[in-house]
């Protein structure tokens, strides 16, 4: 490689950005399938809304543990191949939720396949910047449009494969997981070539001169982050909403049909695989901040009304919603990446961990509310969350290479 020209170099590497999009595609396809079988566990064993949160709880709250952890060690030690081991974890997940036949079980397979995910992210985001070309929110943008367009064909499956022939019919997608580990695999071999060649930007020494330079005063930093855990607070609580409840919603308000509700819970979920693709083309060109005030605040006139429409309303809000509030994870994702110079992994650890446990506890505190309300109860109090997004305020711009 050390000899390839600069257009061989740039196919390269963009290949190595579609296949880690791809391969997110099938990591949060096969996740996605837990909250989109919801209906059928709650159906076949008698669970409550409280326990139904409790599930989408274990496997987002084992990836946010874990991941900045993996992300903190990555930085110093990258593992190429990781990345085909945290899919066989999500593996093992499957092939054990297709067979479990009790609630611990169950518990036990989502925690899998969240450890699946914690593994899995990190370092395919730190191997996604690597390959960008300085182009960073587009390929974080590409990176993460294939989980979001992994997150919406699960319930599409769901509706067809696993709603019809029950939860045994999980087990068909291990085929899925072994393609991912192949593909990881391919990925994890020109990592490691790169390594070899000494191409990965500065290396260990560069890294940690670079980890210890800061864009901004560390206080200013501190106050960064914490204004963008609050934005990822406010929307993916809504997000979980939506992920976990959403169908329930649409059955107890309209009367739907499971699959119905499943293929409406599909365009929801599309809206957001394009507006995370907008997110990352406009966050290049205009900068990170004013995607972050919109995608947050732009929200907020549709969530206020979304519990007060018809069918069809509710279903043109809801896309609307998505296209905001998606636009805004590559947005703090990059930003944090350019506060935290060197912490490529633990940076994005720590937000995609953020993102899944948040949306767990989301989820478990949801279930909770619908239980002692109603799903309707649910939508009305997520309606302001939108409003967090005045903390955006607080940020400092950074200037952009």
């Amino acid at each position: 490689m050390a000899g390839a020209s600069p257009a061989a170099a740039s196919g390269a590497t963009f290949a190595v950005i579609l296949s880690l999009s791809f391969c997110h595609l099938l990591n949060d396809m096969m996740q996605s399938l837990v909250p989109a079988i919801f209906p059928v566990l709650k159906a076949d064993y008698g669970l409550n809304f409280a326990q139904v949160g409790l599930i989408s709880m274990a496997f987002q709250v084992t990836a946010s543990l874990f991941q900045p952890l993996v992300g903190f060690y990555t930085d110093k030690n990258p593992q190429p191949f990781s990345l085909a081991i945290g899919m066989g974890s999500t593996l093992f997940g499957l092939l054990l939720m297709s067979q479990a036949g009790s609630y611990p079980v169950i518990l036990i397979a989502a925690s899998l396949i969240g450890l699946g995910s914690a593994v899995f992210h990190p370092e395919a985001s730190r191997v996604a910047r690597m390959a960008s070309g300085g182009r960073y929110g587009l390929a974080q943008s590409l990176f993460q449009v294939g989980g979001n367009a992994g997150t919406a064909c699960g319930p599409l499956l769901a509706a067809f494969i696993v709603v019809p022939n029950g939860q045994h019919s999980i087990l068909w997608f291990s085929a899925v997981a072994l393609l991912g580990m192949l593909v990881l695999f391919q990925v994890g071999r020109w990592y490691a070539t790169r390594r070899a060649a000494g191409r990965i930007a500065g290396g260990k020494a560069k890294a940690a001169t670079a980890a210890t330079t800061l864009p901004l005063p560390r206080r200013q930093v501190g106050i960064a982050i914490a204004v963008l855990i609050t934005l990822l607070f406010s929307k993916n609580v809504y997000s979980a909403s939506m992920g976990s409840y959403y169908t329930f919603y649409l059955i107890d308000r309209f009367g739907m049909g499971v699959q119905n509700a499943q293929l409406l819970l599909f365009v929801y979920l599309g809206a957001v695989v394009v507006g995370t693709l907008l997110g990352g083309l406009v966050g290049d060109r205009v900068g990170r901040v004013p995607v972050m005030w919109f995608s947050i605040l732009g929200a907020l006139p549709f969530t206020l009304a979304l519990p007060y429409l018809d069918l069809g309303w509710t279903v043109a809000f809801s896309v609307l919603i998505a296209l905001i509030m998606a636009s805004a994870f590559s947005a703090i994702l990059v930003y944090a990446q350019e506060l935290l110079p060197g912490r490529v992994g633990m940076v994005a650890g720590i937000f995609f961990g953020f993102s899944f446990g948040l949306g767990g506890l989301g989820a478990a505190a949801l279930g909770q509310l619908a239980d002692a309300s109603s799903i309707t109860t649910v939508y009305q109090v997520c309606s302001f969350l939108p409003l967090l997004g005045l903390a955006t305020a607080l940020l400092p711009r950074l200037g952009r290479a």
